[in-house]
């Protein structure tokens, strides 16, 4: 059934394969490579019945075709691609003693940029709080802050653990309205 339609659909459809191929692979003659491989599976495999459109059929073929050659990329990668061979003089082992431990902890690198916007979610996180009940807003600090256990959580607040669980889930969703109003920009 297929034979004399491939050619049809060659020049039918190998535009629109071409530019779906290109789209996921970015590159021009890998692109031509699952065009071509896409039309002689379909040559090969003889297996079109009709039951969706040609166009479907090839780019559900087509699909696999670049996952075949995606992973080729990844099984092949050349080793320039993961060491740097010319960095003889960067060696590791000025960081690292015999037994592959540091010899000096790595710094931490403060980003102000993040550090500016942990502040302000803070500031955010402490207002929204303050507009809970106030035994909903010690409930969420105690079990997800500072991570007491329920059990001494029950006590210290005279409830029982499903009241507990009831009360934390309203914290949360409380919490969650607040912060999507007042922080989270969509």
């Amino acid at each position: 059934m297929i034979g004399a339609n491939v050619n049809d659909w060659l020049n039918e459809h190998g535009d629109y394969l071409y530019r779906f191929a290109l789209a996921r692979l970015r590159d021009p003659h890998q692109a031509e490579d699952a065009v071509q491989e896409t039309m002689l599976a379909a040559i090969k495999n003889n297996s079109f019945e009709g039951e969706s459109t040609p166009r479907t059929w090839l780019t559900g073929i087509i699909k696999h075709k670049i996952i075949d050659i995606q992973r080729k990329q990844i099984r092949e990668q050349p080793l320039s691609d993961l060491v740097d061979l010319d960095a003889t003089d960067n060696s590791m082992d000025d960081f690292f003693d015999q037994t592959g431990h540091w010899l000096e902890r790595p710094q931490v690198w403060d980003m102000p940029g993040s550090a500016l916007e942990q502040k302000q979610f803070l500031a955010t996180l402490s207002k929204c709080l303050d507009n809970l009940p106030a035994k909903l807003a010690a409930l969420f600090m105690m079990r997800d802050v500072h991570e007491i256990d329920n059990e001494k959580i029950c006590k210290e607040l005279e409830i029982t653990a499903t009241n507990a669980w009831v009360m934390l889930y309203r914290a949360r969703m409380g919490l969650r309205k607040c912060l999507e109003m007042n922080w989270i920009t969509g």
